[in-house]
């Protein structure tokens, strides 16, 4: 998985305030960037300044997005566990938003391990799953 900055990290959690396409995204999706906000404001909200850019934030304003990327950046390098935990959640995001915007054919999702094939054109083609240990054979 690779490394996220804490911009790119923001900019998800902030996705509501810079995006008109957040109608776009799933209840889940919302849900974990939700999550991903509290997480980093349960851990910054005590920097007066870091808090403030986040309402900043909040509201859409994108230098105080660069001000708060700036105060979590050093946050993330001194608390390992919660950067991953922020990663985590941030790539979870990412991936929904970018499983959002494909309009392939035949699509696959692959979440923590677990596949999932669909044929968008077919509604009754069978649904392909399979997971860590599991093979898949066509004959």
């Amino acid at each position: 998985m690779e490394m996220l900055t804490a911009g790119v990290i923001l900019t998800l959690a902030f996705t509501k305030a810079f995006e008109t396409t957040i109608e776009k995204l799933t209840e889940a999706a919302l849900g974990k960037i939700k999550v991903l906000r509290d997480k980093i404001w349960n851990k910054i909200h005590r920097n007066q300044e870091a808090a403030n850019a986040f309402a900043l934030a909040e509201k859409g304003s994108k230098p105080d997005l660069e001000k708060l990327a700036a105060y979590l950046q050093p946050v993330m390098k001194s608390d390992p566990n919660f950067a991953q935990e922020i990663q985590k959640l941030a790539h979870e995001i990412q991936q929904e938003i970018n499983i959002g915007q494909i309009t392939g054919q035949n699509l696959q999702n692959v979440y923590g391990g677990e596949a999932q094939q669909n044929n968008a054109n077919n509604t009754n083609a069978p649904v392909i799953q399979g997971g860590s240990g599991h093979n898949i054979t066509f004959n």
